[in-house]
């Protein structure tokens, strides 16, 4: 009797790793399309109203960016954060390679490439790229924040 339960039980668990997403009832392909888009609504900001805007704006109350080693938790940290930062003409770019989306639609991440440019206090061109990772949290209001990045 054990066996066959335990036997059930492996079954059930398998069958729910591989169609986690079909019983969950929710479209997965539609919710990684809404987070791509708000991604692209992220970058669109940062390249017309500046990285400072966009990350504040896109920012969950609780969200928590890592910048220079160092971690700054809340949005108000991070608006902080920017306020200090001494660069100017700030570019930031990045487009995700990958998106997954949580079985129950409300979390996600994604991750890609990003190029950053900027000017010191001197003048001098400042440039960077590399890997981004940022999570998502859809809130109480229905739209995307992140919660990580």
């Amino acid at each position: 009797m054990k066996n066959g339960i335990r036997i059930l039980l492996t079954i059930t668990a398998f069958a729910y790793l591989i169609y986690g997403e079909a019983w969950s009832g929710i479209d997965m392909d539609n919710l990684r399309l809404e987070i791509m888009d708000v991604e692209q609504q992220f970058a669109n900001m940062a390249a017309k109203k500046g990285v400072s805007e966009a990350f504040i704006y896109f920012a969950a109350e609780d969200a928590v960016i890592m910048r220079n080693s160092r971690v700054y938790k809340g949005r108000e940290e991070i608006e902080k954060y920017f306020d200090s930062v001494e660069l100017k003409d700030i570019r930031l770019k990045w487009k995700p390679d990958f998106v997954d989306v949580s079985l129950n639609g409300e979390m996600a991440y994604t991750y890609g490439k990003f190029e950053f440019s900027a000017k010191d206090k001197a003048g001098k061109p400042l440039k960077s790229n590399g890997i981004f990772h940022t999570v998502w949290k859809r809130q109480v209001d229905g739209k995307w924040k992140f919660v990580w990045d």
